[in-house]
């Protein structure tokens, strides 16, 4: 013990000895060293335990504004970057064929509406024909006011066949209205085969370069060749079906004269039966003739009535048609559903497009989030509605008001795959603050940021 006690002072001298052999030039290099951290440390920013540093970008939720129905892209009225307004007419798309169908539409529709009428003329004139019925079967019962009841009954026939003749009139009337009608639909179904002959003229021409290439076979040049002959078939057979229904207006228009010369026969009948009211003899008729002549007349009038309830429904059935298409042709005006700003275009004017195809993409700069990561460890220190302010680079003195929305539900991993059980440290859990702004928009999608998380 005395001897180890008796050595230290020894080294201890040895020791201040070659300390002070150490060159003065490296003591100043040391000094400066020991300096700096001191002064490192001295600026480094306290640690605040309520406040959780996130860094991250702003982002913010795209929507994607799809074609409702296909057809051609005819314009595109915003560019990228541009700001919309919900509401805004921002592209249009056209089909050469809805206007036809439109068209056709139409047509059926005045058809049925046609129908209807004729079948409301239909029951009028059942129901004189009821009344005629009626009449006779009385009469033929033994009216007791004998030749006068006889007389009054011929009136009231004349007048009956009066109102039926106006009524065939009218009926004949509403044909020719009918026939034209039809005219109208053959002439636009004739539109419509052209339409489809031209395109397939173009197919088969198209077809007959290709072949002429070795770009398709024979079967695929015939096959375009039977198309646009069916096509040309089409186009003749509307032809025919025009000139049949003009044939028809024809027809319709001398029915409707002869009717008129009816009605004229009918008014000179009721006055000479007014003439001869005292001088008509009563005739006697046969009850059970008379009662199934009224039968007749009242199954004649149910039917009258079935029939315009069928013309109703074909009324109904052909303005819900075209107004369907009337829906579609008013799709084709794609109209913004929010304000926003335009992101991406990725269609131009011309493209022909699928229902549903994206045309444009929106976002919502008001409704801008900050996008960052947590931690695993310190992820249990945050909850959704926390308030939070988020940084810009552009003016990091004005921090702008956000909160806590979201919570990634799992963990991400950086790097993605990890093999070790150190790497785990390196999971996080992204996080969604949003921000509230003025209309200034200082926070734009794309921009870096920092934020500060308020913990209590």
């Amino acid at each position: 013990m005395a001897e180890s006690t008796a050595g230290v002072p020894e080294v201890l001298e040895q020791g201040e000895k070659q300390h002070r052999k150490l060159p003065v030039r490296l003591l100043i290099p040391l000094a400066l060293i020991a300096v700096g951290i001191g002064i490192w440390r001295l600026t480094q920013p306290t640690v605040n335990p309520n406040v959780m540093q996130v860094s991250g970008r702003i982002e913010a939720d795209e929507t994607d504004i799809g074609a409702k129905t296909g057809g051609r892209v005819s314009a595109i009225a915003v560019q990228e970057g541009d700001t919309v307004k919900a509401g805004q007419l921002i592209a249009e798309i056209t089909d050469e064929e809805v206007p036809e169908q439109l068209r056709a539409a139409a047509a059926q529709a005045a058809a049925a509406r046609q129908e209807e009428q004729q079948a409301k003329l239909d029951i009028a004139v059942a129901e004189i024909q009821v009344l005629e019925a009626q009449a006779s079967l009385q009469q033929s019962k033994g009216d007791v006011r004998g030749r006068v009841n006889q007389a009054e009954a011929n009136v009231a026939t004349a007048q009956g066949q009066l109102a039926e003749a106006q009524a065939q009139a009218e009926q004949a009337k509403a044909q020719v209205v009918q026939a034209q009608a039809q005219v109208d639909q053959a002439k636009a179904q004739e539109r419509q085969a052209r339409s489809t002959l031209k395109r397939a003229q173009i197919s088969r021409d198209r077809y007959a370069k290709l072949l002429a290439q070795g770009a398709v076979n024979q079967d695929q040049f015939e096959q375009m060749q039977t198309t646009l002959e069916t096509a040309q078939a089409a186009v003749d057979n509307a032809q025919a079906a025009i000139r049949t229904a003009t044939a028809g207006v024809a027809t319709a228009r001398a029915t409707q004269s002869a009717r008129e010369s009816a009605v004229r026969a009918a008014q000179t009948q009721i006055a000479a039966n007014q003439g001869s009211l005292e001088q008509t003899q009563a005739t006697a008729f046969n009850p059970t003739i008379r009662n199934q002549q009224l039968e007749a007349a009242i199954q004649q009038k149910q039917q009258a009535y079935a029939r315009l309830g069928a013309a109703q429904a074909k009324v109904k059935n052909a303005l819900a048609a075209q107004a369907q298409i009337q829906r579609r042709i008013e799709s084709f005006k794609v109209k913004s559903p929010i304000n926003g700003v335009v992101q991406s275009r990725p269609v131009e004017p011309g493209a022909v497009v699928a229902t549903g195809k994206t045309l444009l993409t929106l976002i919502n700069p008001q409704a801008v989030y900050l996008r960052g990561f947590i931690p695993e460890g310190d992820i249990g220190k945050v909850a959704v509605g926390m308030k939070a302010k988020v940084f810009l680079d552009s003016s990091p003195d004005r921090p702008l008001p956000a909160k806590v929305t979201s919570i990634d539900p799992q963990a991400s991993f950086t790097p993605e795959n990890t093999y070790f059980k150190n790497d785990r440290v390196r999971q996080v859990f992204g996080v969604k603050l949003a921000v509230m702004q003025s209309n200034r928009l200082l926070a734009k999608p794309g921009m870096p940021a920092d934020a500060e998380i308020l913990l209590k």
